[in-house]
């Protein structure tokens, strides 16, 4: 990885712990012990990075369970172009 990711990858990480989720498309709760995720199919966000895929729905990378700040999740839904 050249060192310009890896400083995406940090920045990405610093807004998460601070709150500043950029989530896409996801809604996420804890019930008792399970975390439940809702996700709209029907939404779609435009092409991946690669452009192979089309997001639906994505964490934007690791982002922590509300709830459970010790327990992180990584989520991307997508289609086939």
């Amino acid at each position: 990885m050249n060192p310009k990711s890896w400083q995406k990858v940090l920045s990405r990480e610093k807004n998460t712990e601070e709150g500043e989720s950029e989530m896409k498309n996801v809604e996420m709760t804890v019930e008792g012990n399970t975390l439940e995720i809702k996700v709209d199919l029907s939404k779609e966000f435009g092409p991946s990075s690669s452009g192979k895929t089309i997001i639906i729905a994505s964490t934007e990378g690791n982002v922590s369970i509300p709830g459970a700040e010790e327990k992180k999740i990584g989520l991307n839904v997508y289609r086939k172009k």
